[in-house]
């Protein structure tokens, strides 16, 4: 029961995660990153290039962040500043990005997956259960990022003209706010989430490619159900985490996978607002 509890509260831990920075880009943007996924490939990915250097595996928590977020900060002025405001062309320049950035790693290392050395913190025991120390340390990882993104939003600048481009972005631009400064910003930032839920997964996952594919859908379908709250993505992750692991359990990996995506298409059935109240 100890194990059981460990993995939900762990995996809605990775699903939060994943979605936060895809959170962040379309609450401030009001665009749909499809390129998200790849960025999390890239964070991914650092751990290869850390090992062909000879670097500590710890140093992929850094590096992911930092090379998502400069491609980000690459991408945002030249590939999506003049499409604000046309969705369909924004769903598609991501989408084009995502495949460019895929194919690039796909040259560079190859469409196999790679050997990483990867961080290894062993077990630990909780009330008489053995568990991964690696996966208990996202949790507080997690927490630690979710009060941080609470506190820039409600405490900061940034956060002050972030919620009032969210709420009307053009009476903004009109009251001086410098809305090309704050999209700038969304998209790194959310960049660099990504790229760090990439790093985090590795010990997790195997490194390949198309690693970020199947989280990139958890995280579109889940940012629906919850619009651009980050308390409602708690209380989706947690639910959707719980869920996936009992299905899990209870029938067959396959059918984890498909837990989140039918139960998210489920609840937008019956509530159109997700976990939004409205």
């Amino acid at each position: 029961m100890v194990g059981l509890l460990l993995d939900c509260l762990t995996t809605s831990a990775l699903l939060f995660l994943v979605t936060v920075g895809l959170l962040i880009i379309f609450g401030m943007m009001r665009i749909i990153n499809f390129a998200h996924g790849a960025f999390i490939t890239v964070g991914a990915y650092s751990s290869v290039v850390a090992g062909q250097y000879g670097l500590s595996p710890w140093l992929t928590l850094i590096l992911g962040p930092l090379a998502a977020g400069a491609i980000g900060a690459i991408a945002e002025p030249l590939v999506l500043r003049r499409l604000y405001g046309r969705q369909l062309d924004t769903i598609l320049a991501t989408w084009g990005l995502a495949l460019i950035i895929t194919q690039l790693v796909t040259l560079k290392f190859g469409r196999g997956t790679q050997p990483v050395d990867s961080i290894d913190l062993g077990t630990v025991t909780v009330l008489g259960t053995p568990y991964s120390s690696y996966r208990l340390a996202v949790i507080p990882l997690v927490l630690v990022l979710s009060i941080a993104i609470l506190l820039i939003l409600r405490r900061t600048r940034y956060g002050l003209v972030g919620r009032a481009v969210i709420m009307d972005d053009d009476l903004a631009q009109t009251l001086g706010v410098n809305v090309k400064r704050v999209r700038f910003t969304s998209f790194v930032l959310g960049s660099a989430i990504a790229g760090l839920a990439g790093a985090v997964l590795v010990p997790m996952s195997s490194v390949d490619p198309n690693l970020g594919l199947p989280w990139l859908i958890n995280a579109f379908l889940i940012s629906l159900l919850v619009g651009v709250s980050t308390t409602a993505l708690a209380f989706a992750s947690l639910a959707l985490g719980s869920a996936q692991v009992l299905v899990g359990l209870s029938f067959n990996s396959v059918s984890a996978t498909l837990a989140i995506p039918v139960l998210a298409v489920v609840l937008l059935r019956l509530r159109a607002h997700g976990f939004v109240r409205g």
